[in-house]
């Protein structure tokens, strides 16, 4: 070893002095200038004599040991032990320095890069810019997938899952197969499934966390088109005709008959080929409401399905048998921007005409609710009646399907068979 490299090593080598080393590493690894005073604010006796051999003068005295680094640059260079300075005898020491402001600019980048896809599809769905910014201020998507890398891989696959979301009716391990090639990607477990479903609570007017129980996780899935089986997928019906040639038919016969709401499952649904020709059926957002008619009227109230929130893919299965039958709908629903987002769903795909749920009706329940609730949300677009979403931006006012059951009864009464 030359006489440079044994004067470093004595004068900024030793234990004594790895404070200051390591202080100076630092700095150079965040890119700061080796000027100015570092303070070590509980210094040993071996510490102040290391620093005093080092500067070749008393250190001060007291409890702390203030050093400049300007000062030992300057003696690392005029003494031979390093004549590139203090940041060369650091190296020397200790190895190459990293670059954290170049590798903290490449990580950035990276995790840039991982959300691109996602933010591609988020830039064109306004409803899941807020579920976004939540992902954010969670930080989910880095504590399932902490490496950039890993989160690339996580989040295209969110965003193929998306793309095809909501729909019209799929089982989730097909959605999981056909958008990320893998049918269990979409399991309980996987972290996908758990971003995924949080996007589709979104997608569905639902809180992004939402509860971990079973039912509320087929309801998430529900209310974007996905079903985990078909028995889990339900839609309630009362007044409906059935017929004596089909397990089905025969359910529906047998529940009009007896008066009662008929729950279907997306298997009989499914196997029901025959449409089903109702003349008018009216359609309501809320269970309460079959309940109540079918203990008013009975056997005599006539076609009524309930959406049950967001259609599920049994729901649309029932709706689009009647439709194929030539049926009619009258839809009624909550005065909210999520009965809005539903009641506008059904709308497009099959057709209807509203029952209460138009501006002059929103505005007399406005009138005579007896403690009107606030409304909150995004506003959305009325197509069947344009002048409902601006009274509601205007009222700012919810109103629940439950205010209004006496007058939904009551047509219903009206309409019987």
């Amino acid at each position: 070893m030359s006489d440079g490299p044994e004067r470093l090593e004595r004068l900024l080598g030793s234990q004594e002095t790895t404070w200051l080393v390591e202080r100076v590493r630092r700095r150079l690894e965040q890119g700061s200038p080796l000027t100015g005073t570092v303070i070590l604010s509980t210094a040993s006796p071996e510490q102040r004599r290391a620093i005093e051999r080092l500067l070749g003068r008393r250190a001060g005295t007291g409890v702390s040991l203030s050093v400049s680094l300007d000062e030992v640059d300057r003696v690392l260079r005029s003494s031979g032990a390093c004549h590139d300075g203090l940041a060369a005898a650091v190296v020397l020491l200790r190895g190459p320095v990293r670059d954290l402001p170049r590798e903290n600019a490449e990580r950035e980048t990276a995790w840039r890069d991982a959300w691109a896809e996602l933010d591609a599809v988020v830039a064109g769905r306004p409803e899941l810019r807020g579920w976004r910014s939540w992902l954010d201020t969670t930080g989910q998507v880095r504590r399932s997938a902490p490496d950039p890398g890993e989160a690339r891989v996580l989040l295209d696959g969110l965003a193929k899952v998306l793309r095809r979301l909501p729909h019209p009716g799929v089982p989730i391990g097909r959605l999981a197969a056909e958008t990320c090639g893998d049918a269990h990607a979409l399991d309980e477990s996987r972290p996908l499934a758990t971003l995924a479903m949080s996007a589709a609570r979104a997608l569905g007017g639902l809180p992004y966390a939402g509860e971990g129980t079973a039912d509320a996780r087929r309801k998430a899935w529900a209310a974007v088109g996905v079903h985990l089986d078909d028995l889990s997928s339900t839609a309630v019906c009362l007044g409906l005709p059935g017929d004596d040639r089909t397990p089905t038919g025969r359910m529906l016969a047998a529940a009009r008959e007896a008066g009662e709401p008929c729950v279907l499952t997306l298997r009989q649904l499914r196997r029901h080929e025959t449409p089903i020709a109702a003349g008018l059926v009216r359609i309501c957002e809320n269970p309460v409401v079959v309940a109540a008619a079918a203990d008013a009227l009975g056997p005599l109230c006539p076609g009524l399905v309930c959406v049950s929130g967001r259609p599920s893919t049994a729901v649309w299965r029932l709706l689009d048998l009647l439709a194929a039958g030539g049926t009619g709908f009258a839809y009624h629903g909550d005065f909210d921007w999520g009965g809005i987002g539903i009641a506008a769903a059904v709308h497009e795909r099959v057709g209807w005409r509203p029952w209460r749920y138009d501006t002059a009706s929103y505005e007399a329940s406005c009138e005579s609710a007896p403690s009107p609730a606030p409304l909150a949300g995004r506003p959305r677009p009325t197509p069947w009646d344009p002048a409902l979403s601006a009274a509601m931006v205007r009222r700012a006012v919810r109103v629940e399907e439950e205010l209004v059951l006496s007058d939904l009864l009551a047509d219903l009464a009206a309409d019987r068979r």
